[in-house]
């Protein structure tokens, strides 16, 4: 209904314009003077106002410049002057306000609808481009927020839209309780392995395909989506019972091993699914998703291109309701970031800190890094989560040193995942910028096995790195391919030996030589050396007989919160 706005102070002029517009079915209001006019428009925000121009205290020429300078938001509805005054110096003042329309009284009744109907009209072939552009951007908005980019399947949020509505739709037809909701997770095997040899590309359009597999395989009301990575989630729409969803389950990965052309190169696929059933497993999707997942993982464990039902069994073993957790605990601010002490071994003062992350579970208490860590890893969150770690750890640093450590250093820990980041070094430079520690307090750690499987595009990106100025360690020497000729070609500015060649330093001389070697290998290459899990006085002792540079371990102190860092620091 459109709603027009009378402001008129003489009354029987008012109450006849009313009693017009109420004739052709528009809604009114009505105002007897400028200043009640302009807060029915503010609060009622009218499709058109009349107003005449000779009122007391407020004039319609006020009323209208108070519209348009003081609300903006509405100083764009249809402005239609009414007056007994109708020379041109009069109509010249009243459109060089904005007014749409100039009517002079006594007008007819065909001349105020004609002029209403006018303005309306314009108002609208003015407004509809708008209109059309804002709920293309709604609509586009909308797909972005409930669809994966890459598959264009619905998405981990649009998936318990769905999940609930199935709910909803068995609830109101009385559903047979006998039946089940089938909830399937499908994982990829092997696809790190695969997307390695194919390219990140391809590896995209290979998801895209089996997206597409799966969604031609469903019947109607039935849900596929996109989890992460290579994973997906099969809701099926109808109660049924466990043989139908065995038997979905099956002809899934009958599909999945059809082969796959990408760009020209035939590809084999394998998967594995696990199976949560509603209400048995779970009275929300979260829930059930933790034991399919599990059971995914299962299936996988046992050598994929399988499918295995959750079981109470798989729960007590399943690391998997840890990666569901996982996902909100940054947001729930469960993660925590600690710091262990890196100890000059010269004068025994703290020179930096390695940044180490802790998760502070509100049920499980503090989860071991070595439990959820391969987890981030593996689904990818550790991108997420190293880079609030970093953020984090530059600004604690920038505290410490505003507080009169002004040469401490922090050394953060970056995963590969992290690593071959395209945006690794902008999101690096972003945050020195915001944290303003300069770049060369900033200690990147990274592992053999991070930089060994691409030589050649890690150098570069090593490199690319080192131009901010960061100093760069390799971690955990001696773990993994200890080749001295990568030692060379890398830009390490530090080498960090592992704790299993510094325990057995002291209880082996075949191992005191090769920690021996290895310290002034590192110094021949102008690498400063930094000994991990220092626990013995036996092997401090040692570190220093070498020459070796720092030390880090439980002898000098555990990791601590940032407060019992600070206080360690300052005592």
């Amino acid at each position: 209904m459109i709603k027009i706005l009378v402001i008129e102070d003489e009354k029987k002029i008012r109450e006849n314009l009313v009693e017009l517009l109420l004739e052709e079915k528009f809604t009114v209001l009505e105002a007897e003077n400028g200043a009640i006019g302009v807060e029915l428009a503010r609060l009622e925000r009218p499709d058109l106002i009349l107003c005449d121009v000779m009122m007391p205290e407020l004039d319609g020429y006020g009323v209208l410049e108070k519209l348009r300078s003081d609300y903006p938001e509405i100083g764009t509805i249809p402005f239609i002057f009414l007056t007994a005054k109708g020379d041109r110096k009069d109509l010249r003042q009243g459109m060089s306000l904005g007014a749409d329309d100039y009517l002079t009284k006594p007008c007819s009744q065909d001349e105020l609808l004609g002029a209403i109907e006018t303005r309306l009209q314009k108002q609208e072939d003015r407004v509809a481009p708008y209109t059309r552009a804002l709920k293309r951007a709604a609509s586009q908005l909308n797909h972005l927020v409930n669809y994966d980019p890459i598959t264009n399947l619905p998405n981990r949020l649009l998936l318990r839209e769905r999940f609930n509505q199935i709910l909803r739709t068995q609830r109101s037809k009385n559903a047979d309780q006998s039946g089940v909701v089938p909830v399937l997770v499908l994982g990829l095997d092997r696809f790190d392995r695969i997307e390695e040899n194919l390219g990140y590309s391809s590896g995209e359009e290979l998801l895209k395909a089996v997206a597409k597999r799966l969604s031609n395989s469903l019947t109607a009301g039935d849900t596929v989506a996109h989890l992460d990575k290579d994973r997906f989630v099969i809701i099926l729409g109808k109660s049924c019972q466990k043989q139908h969803a065995f038997a979905v389950a099956k002809m899934m990965l009958d599909r999945c091993r059809e082969p796959l052309s990408i760009e020209g190169q035939e590809v084999f696929l394998t998967a594995s699914i696990g199976i949560g059933f509603y209400p048995r497993d779970g009275q929300d999707l979260e829930k059930i998703l933790q034991g399919a997942l599990g059971g995914m993982k299962t299936a996988q464990q046992q050598g994929g291109n399988k499918y295995q039902c959750y079981t109470a069994a798989l729960k007590r073993d399943d690391l998997l309701g840890t990666e569901a957790s996982l996902h909100y605990a940054l947001e729930r601010e469960e993660l925590e970031v600690w710091y262990q002490p890196q100890v000059s071994l010269k004068d025994g003062k703290i020179v930096g800190a390695e940044a180490l992350l802790r998760w502070q579970h509100p049920e499980q208490g503090l989860v071991s890094p070595a439990k959820f860590i391969p987890i981030a890893e593996e689904t990818g969150l550790i991108v997420p989560i190293g880079q609030w770690v970093l953020q984090t750890a530059c600004q604690q640093a920038k505290i410490w040193q505003a507080m009169g450590y002004a040469d401490l250093r922090i050394a953060v820990n970056l995963s590969a995942r992290q690593f071959q980041q395209p945006d690794m070094r902008r999101n690096l430079v972003d945050i020195c910028l915001s944290t303003g520690l300069d770049p060369k307090y900033l200690e990147l750690e990274l592992t053999e096995s991070t930089v060994v499987q691409n030589p050649e595009v890690a150098i570069a990106t090593l490199q690319a790195l080192k131009t901010l100025g960061v100093q760069l360690a390799l971690d955990d020497f001696g773990t993994g391919y200890s080749s001295l000729s990568y030692l060379q070609k890398f830009p390490f500015d530090i080498l960090k030996i592992d704790r299993e060649f510094i325990h057995k330093s002291t209880v082996n001389k075949k191992n005191q030589a090769l920690t021996t070697a290895i310290i002034q290998m590192a110094h021949n290459l102008d690498l400063k050396v930094i000994a991990e899990g220092v626990e013995r006085e036996a092997e401090r002792k040692f570190l220093c007989q070498q020459h070796c540079d720092e030390m880090q371990g439980y002898l000098f102190s555990r990791a601590l919160t940032a407060k019992g860092f600070q206080q360690l620091l300052f005592s």
